[in-house]
């Protein structure tokens, strides 16, 4: 995803259409819509585990980083590089703010 640019939700939480399981290391997702089953690593675990309830993507960034070494600009990227994969299996569902409706510019 080099170079390409993704936007930045509002808030997040995990599609009702999935079941998941904690395992040793790992979280295993099935999609209920197609079959298929994903994996996340520990701290995409992380991730997963708090989004059950709707997350900001800065709540989400303050809990990987209080566990994990990494700077708040690459934590952000990363996350919402991952809850971009996510949704584009359909196992999260995003929202995002509407700024163009706070615009007196907007069209009706």
């Amino acid at each position: 995803m080099a170079g390409e640019h993704l936007s930045v939700p509002s808030s997040v939480v995990a599609s009702s259409n999935q079941v998941s399981s904690q395992l040793v290391d790992e979280t295993v997702i099935l999609n209920l819509q197609n079959g298929t089953y994903y994996g996340l690593n520990p701290v995409g675990a992380l991730i997963w585990s708090l989004i059950q309830q709707p997350r900001t993507l800065d709540e989400l960034c303050a809990a990987v980083t209080a566990q994990y070494a990494v700077d708040d600009a690459t934590c952000a990227r990363d996350i919402i590089a991952l809850l971009h994969d996510l949704a584009s299996h359909s196992l999260v569902e995003m929202t995002y703010a509407q700024a163009e409706a706070l615009s007196p510019h907007a069209a009706a």
